[in-house]
């Protein structure tokens, strides 16, 4: 499982969540990367985030830096592709009164392989993968690499343009989000010795959103912690408040689903995942219970050289 922190982290985790009530599987949480994204002219320039008399930010103010925000989370996820990382996974599954019944714990290797994000599972439980696991996941990583060396011209471009259209639809949903909520600016915090915006985000009464997947902003609110240096997200804690239906009678997620999510600043260029705390309560096709709690941690980031590139195994024995 990947992280889903970019285009705007919202739409991220959103979809992370149905994907859950649809698959039985943890949700994968990678959206796509965004690459060559120019910035919008009402996030061109930080906004000015001076309170009024009464300590306050204006709606205008808010949403204009939500807008600048959201395009810095774009960036973040086109540099996070100069980096590799580990990423692991616990996952608890539980019964309809809350008991666990299951655990899971697996971890990543993240890397970047033909310009897509893949991962090598390397431990199961917090132990080593035995030979067998382990040929596997390097017989998947060439599967990988084969696919990518010889892909066509046209394969390559339809490819591009499926990313480029997902992405822009990314940026118009970062716009949805910002029209969607009320905001609140309820002061100020430290998190990791640095000062934060703590801002509330209430569904605004008689939003009608624009595209199909913004219908469920209504049934979530959040709270965002907004770096006030650097304009970054540093944490959001998102909850359902009302029963969201997936689909003619294919899931619910009900309340109380939540995620809860961090960011840390590396090398001091950009803002990458930390920990996701995920808490999923939803039926599956009206019969299924799928109750679990689930996290992420990132760590031990490590930028790419810029003559660094991933040889094919064939590739290394020759040498």
């Amino acid at each position: 499982m990947r992280v889903g922190l970019r285009v705007f982290v919202f739409f991220s985790l959103l979809a992370s969540v149905l994907a859950c009530a649809q698959q039985d599987q943890p949700p994968p949480l990678a959206t796509p990367a965004a690459n060559n994204v120019a910035e919008t002219s009402d996030a061109a320039s930080l906004p000015d985030l001076k309170p009024d008399a009464n300590g306050s930010l204006s709606q205008e103010q808010m949403q204009h830096l939500f807008r600048v925000v959201a395009d810095k989370d774009i960036e973040n996820d086109k540099r996070l592709r100069d980096y590799t990382y580990i990423e692991r996974d616990e996952e608890h599954k539980l019964d309809g009164k809350g008991r666990l019944k299951s655990t899971e714990v697996k971890t990543y290797e993240v890397m970047e392989l033909y310009s897509e994000q893949v991962q090598r599972l390397t431990e199961k439980d917090d132990k080593p993968l035995d030979s067998k696991g382990a040929a596997k996941e390097e017989e998947k990583i060439q599967k990988i690499l084969d696919k990518r060396k010889n892909e066509s011209e046209d394969a390559r471009k339809k490819r591009e343009q499926k990313e480029e259209k997902e992405r822009e639809e990314g940026r118009q949903f970062v716009h949805e989000v910002a029209d969607a909520y009320n905001f609140h600016l309820t002061g100020t915090e430290s998190l990791g010795g640095r000062d934060a915006w703590v801002i509330d985000a209430d569904p605004r009464p008689g939003y009608e959103p624009h595209m199909k997947d913004a219908k469920f902003l209504p049934k979530f609110r959040f709270r965002a912690w907004i770096d006030k240096t650097d304009a970054q997200w540093a944490k959001l804690d998102i909850e359902c408040m009302d029963t969201v239906s997936v689909g003619l009678f294919l899931a619910r997620i009900h309340k109380g689903s939540r995620i809860v999510i961090e960011q840390t600043r590396v090398n001091d260029e950009v803002w990458l995942p930390q920990h996701v705390a995920v808490k999923v309560d939803a039926r599956l096709a009206l019969l299924k219970e799928y109750n679990v709690e689930q996290e992420q941690t990132f760590r031990d980031y490590k930028k790419f050289r810029a003559t660094t590139r991933i040889l094919a195994v064939e590739d290394v024995q020759k040498k």
